[in-house]
């Protein structure tokens, strides 16, 4: 059994929580917010308000960190320098060299750098991929469209271009990305439109990617679009078509999430007994997300 500490109860820890009460392979021995509102309706795990603290704790042999994305390379680091087994929460690092050199520190020392990208664990991405088996593309379209101020709450800090990196492109970027790479192979930026709001953040891009044999994928990313989109519609080059809806089956508002996460502690749990995952998989979506930031806007 792998003893988990949980740094960070935002937005997103309502998912971990369950999945780590429900995994048979990780127990959850401490948490940790900054803010002891948070901690209240903890009984039985230790609660904390800093993370190093919590990262020292003798007895914890993994952290997961669901902390504000530009937290995550600093808490990593003394997470992989503690001889801590991290889970990120997406994206890695706000920038590719900082995952690229936690990636390296990870491997250097022996240990799982893993990122959590929950949408490759969806159940209707997992039927779809056999579909697509030796399939030839035509051509993809993409959309991964919500209103993050109906997921993000009282976490502000999705709204600061800064703490979260950029925008929809930093934070949604990644799952759809990843998801697009599973079930794709690797991908190449062609170009890319942003589009930001008077604070800086971007709520809108448009990103134009290809597979390794050259077929046209369109991905539309928004963070201001009312109600939740994510879909993936592959044609074929026989004229069919593979579809993949990430809600369907699921009509609760992220109801979808609960059982990615579920995938995301599990697949975390066997690469940490396996010693699988230094952090590469993290490290390849940030540069794509670096190489669309680096396009000129227009």
């Amino acid at each position: 059994m792998t003893r988990v500490a949980l740094v960070g109860l935002g937005a997103i820890s309502r998912f971990y929580l369950p999945a780590l009460r429900a995994s048979p392979a990780l127990e959850l021995v401490a948490v940790c917010d900054s803010d002891p509102e948070r901690l209240a309706p903890f009984a039985g795990v230790r609660t904390l308000e800093d993370w190093a603290t919590t990262i020292a704790l003798p007895d914890v042999d993994a952290v997961i960190v669901t902390l504000p994305n530009d937290l995550h390379a600093p808490v990593c680091e003394a997470a992989l320098r503690a001889g801590r087994h991290v889970c990120c929460e997406k994206p890695l690092a706000t920038s590719a060299a900082d995952a690229a050199r936690l990636a390296a520190l990870a491997a250097e020392r022996g240990l799982t750098l893993f990122t959590a990208f929950h949408r490759r664990y969806n159940a209707n991405l997992a039927a779809a991929r056999p579909l697509l088996a030796g399939a030839r593309l035509a051509r993809v379209r993409a959309t991964y469209l919500e209103d993050i101020r109906e997921h993000s709450g009282p976490d502000t800090w999705y709204l600061d271009p800064t703490r979260c990196g950029g925008g929809c492109v930093a934070d949604n970027g990644p799952n759809a990305l990843d998801s697009l790479c599973r079930l794709l192979g690797p991908l190449g930026l062609r170009d890319a439109e942003i589009e930001h709001d008077a604070c800086g953040v971007d709520q809108r891009a448009r990103l134009r990617l290809e597979t390794a044999d050259g077929a046209e994928v369109d991905l539309r990313l928004a963070w201001d679009h009312p109600g939740e989109e994510k879909r993936i519609e592959c044609e074929l080059a026989d004229g069919s078509r593979v579809t993949v809806d990430f809600l369907a089956g699921y009509p609760a508002f992220k109801s979808s999430l609960e059982h990615e996460y579920v995938g995301v502690l599990a697949d975390f749990a066997a690469r940490v007994a396996t010693g699988g995952e230094h952090g590469g998989e993290g490290v390849a979506i940030a540069r794509l997300i670096e190489h669309a930031y680096a396009v000129p806007p227009r």
